[in-house]
């Protein structure tokens, strides 16, 4: 089993900066990936980016340039750094760690961009 724990949303101006954490413990050698989803009212989840084991990343084109995922494996940790926000960033992120047998899910945190 995994467990995982995010933190760091919030409400911010449109323009801001918001850093999000997602904290994994459990099985953690059983992860070979890990990223950030979100939903937003009314909408499906969606992928915002990804990063493997070895540090290679993904991200939803609306997304690219302007966020960045990081991963710390000392802390068992990732990252979203996200930059240049906009109201239609305003969704729940969800933190995912994958391994071959299943998919494990944080409760999210709220993230609003508003004025």
């Amino acid at each position: 089993q995994v467990q995982l724990v995010e933190s760091g949303g919030g409400l911010v101006q449109p323009g801001g900066s918001l850093r999000l954490s997602c904290a994994a413990s459990g099985s953690i050698f059983s992860i070979y990936a890990m990223g950030w989803y979100r939903q937003a009212p009314g909408k499906q989840r969606e992928l915002v980016a990804t990063i493997t084991k070895g540090g290679s990343t993904n991200y939803a084109d609306s997304v690219k340039g302007r966020f960045t995922i990081s991963r710390d494996n000392a802390k068992n940790t990732v990252y979203l750094q996200m930059n240049s926000l906009k109201p239609e960033d305003t969704a729940v992120y969800y933190c995912n760690a994958r391994t071959t047998t299943k998919d494990y899910w944080g409760k999210g945190t709220l993230v609003t961009v508003s004025s």
